[in-house]
């Protein structure tokens, strides 16, 4: 057992699957290339930067508002490479890729180690009472009109309190007295401890950033183009994306079909499902593979017929789904009503 395999901070493997890939394949897909994690990262960081510069060269709205809707697209990456390192997944060296899965997620204005705490309940109790995420995805379908209505508060910037409320630990004050539902009864004091530390930094960075854009020059380049699409554009791929993942499925016994895997065109891919997060069916079977390998795990899995009865759907088809009408009778589900 690795270091971080200990009880209180690991990602289990879900039991409930039936079915799994050779124990050689998943040690080969589990291994980490530093390699292709520190280009996933400077990818990233290059197209922020030449949004931005373009956009103070050509300060026009035929360059501004393209340059936006890039930038969320490429803050939402930042967020999978934080969930990347959430899982220990981006670097060997856990003090390395704290600190790289850290930096990513304060940027964008999140607690990397609020989200492990988080993150480890949505994937230890996955459709359970315990599942942090829930309210966000479940209970679709629910017509076109009420998603609509959704996306448009979020574009809005109506929301994105609720957010980062989430990646501050909101879903996780049921830390009770009596213990009738303790969510974090399984996590260790240590990332607790991490998580609260984590939170002080980012609203630190989060108060000195405009200080320092202001001071420089930049205050207007830094709302317009950082915090705008961070509280608008961004909000409503976040939402879509999670309904896209978890929304209208019908059979929450299984991560096979309590997870989606969508597939999509490769501009669609890069723009909302950056750094192959749309394959989430094989993420929550096998937490250890690094994004990276996601790929090849579902052509291995497509390989020995695991994925026949799995939600893989294409995204288009997945849209189809989570706009339907809302059926007649409710949904029974292992966790009752959600709210969004």
């Amino acid at each position: 057992m690795n270091e971080h395999a200990k009880t209180g901070t690991e990602f289990r493997d879900d039991e409930r699957r039936a079915t799994r890939l050779p124990p050689e394949t998943v040690k080969r897909l589990t291994a980490i290339n530093p390699v292709k994690s520190s280009y996933a990262a400077l990818e990233t960081l290059a197209i922020i930067a030449a949004a931005i510069s373009a956009s103070i060269i050509w300060w026009t709205p035929w360059v501004v508002i393209p340059a936006i809707i890039v930038i969320a697209g490429r803050q939402q990456a930042c967020f999978v490479l934080a969930h990347d390192a959430a899982h220990y997944r981006m670097f060997e060296n856990r003090a390395l890729n704290d600190v790289i899965g850290r930096a990513f997620a304060t940027i964008v204005g999140i607690s990397m180690c609020t989200y492990r705490v988080l993150h480890r309940l949505h994937h230890n109790h996955l459709y359970e009472d315990r599942d942090p995420d829930t309210p966000l995805h479940g209970g679709y379908p629910r017509g076109g009109a009420y998603l609509v209505r959704k996306l448009a508060k979020d574009l809005a910037g109506l929301t994105a309190y609720k957010t980062y409320s989430y990646f501050f630990g909101a879903p996780a004050i049921n830390d009770d007295a009596d213990g009738a539902n303790r969510p974090l009864d399984d996590t260790s004091l240590a990332l607790r401890k991490a998580a609260r530390q984590d939170r002080w930094f980012v609203a630190a960075f989060h108060i000195a950033a405009p200080i320092v854009a202001f001071s420089l020059g930049y205050g207007v380049e830094y709302l317009v183009l950082w915090i705008l699409p961070l509280v608008t554009v961004l909000q409503a791929l976040l939402r879509f994306r999670a309904i896209c993942e978890h929304g209208a499925v019908t059979d929450m016994s299984s991560p096979l079909t309590a997870a989606r895997t969508n597939i999509a065109p490769a501009w669609l891919r890069w723009w909302m499902f950056p750094h192959h997060v749309n394959y989430h069916v094989e993420h929550h079977l096998y937490p250890s593979i690094p994004h990276y390998n996601l790929p090849a795990c579902h052509a291995e899995m497509k390989r020995h017929g695991l994925l026949e009865h799995a939600e893989v759907r294409n995204v288009f088809t997945t849209a189809r789904l989570v706009v339907a009408p809302r059926p007649s009778a409710p949904q029974v589900s292992p966790i009752g009503s959600a709210t969004s």
